[in-house]
């Protein structure tokens, strides 16, 4: 008998002490989430119309390129709203149906009177519109995750196109925000002129105020001078069409151009470079300059031919590093604006922690009060049950890295609860077993086994409900539903295996025992 009641003290004695070495020190090893930690919380809505934009540029810069090249003639090509564009003045209609053969797979063809327009089909207009959202959430994750926060929220909000982020623990708001919502949209275009304008009046004036179709007027900045105000500014007439873009990036990572300037060093996909290299060869001699957010960042003349390998330099160190997160994590499908900001103070954090930990004294105290009371000294064991329970809740979570919320904080309340319920229920069978005339031995053996499948059965429930709260919840709700699945596996432990440890403790010192405490 005391042979068995060894090994279940040892592995006891075991668990508590990995537990304890697990979350000790907690302040340390417990990761708190936005409502106890402090931080940011941020609402961003996808510009998803940017996404139809873009789609409809691209097509339409497409069929100009085939058109030209085909020597089919017509007047303009204006992009007239995010989800169309418009060909004027064709007048040979069967050579335009064979250059937009490919175009209308995805838009509609209208025409009327030489006007050709052509609208993005709905089906394609939903998809993209769902795509660029799906894009923009794994976009800010990645970055989000650069930034080395812990344990952030990166998740769909209430709206269609409305992404949630929490930051928890992040001071330098500003710097975060300018990272996560950069669309980091990086170009390869041709300059039109490589000698820069003092002003945008004085490119337009170059071009007698009418700039060809193909050509738009972009800031940038001059050799040194940075992106701090606009003193530096200057303006590109550059080609409105890009051979390549950011999503066509490989990598991107930090280093020094050839003065040991901070620069950023980059390759292409190889699709991407093979296309690259195809265009520099083409173009040799002329001036490529490299946009970054409709900003000109640099402008160099093409000395040979160009394949995976780029530099953008004339940058300074911080911008350098935030540059490196953005093309790392991929450009942003479209524009992100913000809905709701809220900064939570760690003052109030500290205040949630201890009106939390209150709380779950009080709720202690309650148990250990009702329990003594009714059960006399048996009580002790569902306390020491309990408090075995609340470790290995506190170890696990510190273990796997799970977050600590404010709705965790409940988890923990909620976890006594059932810790309670299961000791009431191992308690009220054993007090039925000693009615019956049954030995104290006897009782508890009973009174443990035809609980057994009850209590299972109770917290299997449990765990199917924090299952989905889990999968479908946001944080807070996740964290209550991480704390409660811990929580109701390590009760298992404790209300089966520690309480029937310390029952036969208790009995393996009496040779005859007839009664309990009970």
């Amino acid at each position: 008998m005391m042979k068995n009641v060894r090994w279940r003290l040892t592995l006891t004695a075991l668990v508590i002490g990995l537990s304890v070495l697990a979350f000790y020190p907690p302040d340390k090893k417990i990761n708190l989430g936005l409502d106890l930690k402090g931080g940011v919380h941020l609402v961003l809505r996808v510009q998803t119309d940017d996404a139809l934009r873009s789609e409809s540029e691209i097509a339409s810069e497409r069929l100009r390129d085939t058109l030209t090249r085909n020597s089919v003639a017509f007047t303009s090509i204006d992009v007239t709203a995010p989800d169309q564009f418009r060909i004027s003045g064709v007048t040979n209609d069967a050579a335009l149906r064979d250059a937009t053969a490919e175009a209308e797979s995805t838009f509609d063809r209208d025409s009327a009177g030489g006007v050709y327009t052509f609208k993005i089909k709905p089906n394609i207009a939903n998809q993209l519109r769902d795509e660029a959202v799906t894009q923009a959430l794994q976009t800010i994750e990645r970055r989000v995750n650069e930034l080395g926060v812990a344990e952030p929220v990166v998740a769909r909000y209430s709206g269609r196109d409305q992404i949630l982020v929490q930051l928890p623990g992040v001071t330098e708001v500003q710097r975060a925000k300018q990272v996560i919502r950069a669309t980091a949209q990086l170009q390869f275009r041709l300059v039109d002129n490589a000698t820069p304008f003092p002003s945008r009046e004085a490119a337009l004036q170059a071009y007698n105020n009418a700039l060809p179709s193909d050509v738009e007027v972009l800031p940038g900045r001059l050799e040194g001078t940075g992106t701090a105000g606009t003193a530096g500014t200057v303006y590109y007439a550059v080609k409105k069409v890009s051979v390549v873009s950011g999503n066509e990036l490989r990598s991107a990572s930090p280093g020094l151009d050839q003065f040991n300037r901070p620069a950023v060093q980059f390759t292409l996909k190889q699709d991407a470079a093979q296309r690259f290299g195809n265009f520099t060869q083409a173009n040799m001699g002329k001036p490529l300059g490299v946009v970054l957010d409709e900003r000109v960042m640099s402008v160099a003349n093409i000395q040979g031919r160009i394949t995976d390998n780029g530099q953008i330099y004339g940058i300074s160190r911080e911008e350098m590093a935030d540059l490196v997160i953005t093309l790392k994590s991929g450009a942003l499908p479209a524009s992100l604006t913000y809905e709701e900001e809220r900064t939570v103070g760690p003052s109030l954090g500290r205040e949630s922690i201890e009106a939390g930990v209150l709380a779950s004294l009080g709720g202690l105290g309650m148990v250990v009060l009702f329990m003594l009371v009714y059960y006399r000294l048996t009580g002790l064991n569902a306390i020491i049950s309990i408090v075995v329970n609340l470790l290995i809740l506190l170890g696990m979570m510190a273990y796997l890295g799970a977050t600590m919320t404010l709705p965790g904080i409940a988890g923990f309340i909620l976890t006594i609860g059932m810790g309670v319920d299961s000791n009431v229920l191992i308690f009220e069978r054993i007090k039925e077993e000693l009615a019956g005339g049954k030995a104290a031995r006897a009782a508890v053996n009973a009174g443990f086994d035809r609980v057994w499948w009850t209590i299972v059965d109770t917290h299997v429930a449990s765990l199917i409900a924090a299952a989905f709260l889990f999968q479908f919840g946001t944080g807070p709700i996740r964290g209550f539903a991480t704390t409660l699945t811990i929580g109701l596996l390590s009760n298992v432990f404790t209300a089966v295996f520690v309480s029937r440890t310390v029952f036969e403790l208790v009995l393996a010192r009496r040779r005859q025992v007839q009664t309990l405490s009970i």
